[in-house]
């Protein structure tokens, strides 16, 4: 197998690589997010948000863990986001904080142009859930991370259904793959755990930051397959 290097682009195998992707990047930064929510609303600020679990990730190492309840006055939680997320009220009323303190803490590295925003799900999801969290706090819309956003149920959906990334416009090309639907598409963050052989607990899958550690297994996986 043949193996040099020339302008910064890897060549092996006659297949060509850019040493600037991610795998490459020694000083790469990740955010790992996760919300909770009261339910699937994504325009509704009745639908709050209860838990925001993130991980600070740099040289492919967790440097900080955070996990919070986040206090409202009112929280409408239906039976079954609390069914499957095992939301419990005392637990709740005991550890819930500040939601403007936390979101405060977290947008000082989402909107930094230094990290990634990574999670499952998040282009079709959270980033939403964000906004909500925003404006109930008296913010204003800010969408302007998107470009540094990267969404592994879209990458795990590119996979399945053998569609490359074109090395064009990553924020277009993952909004495109999320909005598809197909009979018999498998893209939980379960199954990609299951596919990449990360162990797991089902039991405790829907707790953000479980499922926020697992998924940064997954990516790290992941960033090896795709050339991003």
């Amino acid at each position: 197998m043949g193996l040099e290097v020339e302008n910064f682009v890897l060549k092996v195998g006659g297949k060509t690589m850019n040493k600037n992707l991610l795998r490459f990047n020694k000083n790469k930064k990740f955010l790992i997010f996760d919300y909770e929510t009261c339910g699937l609303n994504l325009a509704s600020l009745d639908n709050k948000p209860w838990q925001l679990a993130f991980l600070v990730c740099e040289n492919d190492k967790i440097q900080k863990k955070y996990d919070f309840y986040l206090k409202w006055d009112e929280l409408n939680i239906s039976e079954d986001a609390k069914r499957i997320t095992g939301f419990k009220d005392s637990v709740y009323k005991k550890k819930a904080v500040d939601p403007l303190e936390v979101l405060e803490l977290f947008d000082s590295y989402y909107y930094d142009p230094d990290y990634h925003v990574v999670g499952h799900n998040i282009l079709g999801f959270d980033i939403y859930i964000h906004n909500i969290h925003r404006l109930l706090c008296g913010k204003t819309s800010d969408y302007s991370y998107l470009d540094r956003a990267i969404d592994t149920n879209c990458l795990a959906k590119s996979e399945s259904l053998d569609i490359e990334f074109d090395g064009s416009d990553l924020t277009l090309w993952q909004f495109k793959l999320q909005k598809i639907r197909k009979r018999g598409l498998k893209s939980s963050l379960k199954f990609m755990c299951q596919k990449y052989n990360i162990d797991f607990d089902e039991s405790k899958l829907h707790d953000a930051l479980y499922d926020i550690e697992k998924n940064y297994e997954v990516f790290k996986a992941m960033l090896w397959k795709f050339n991003i």
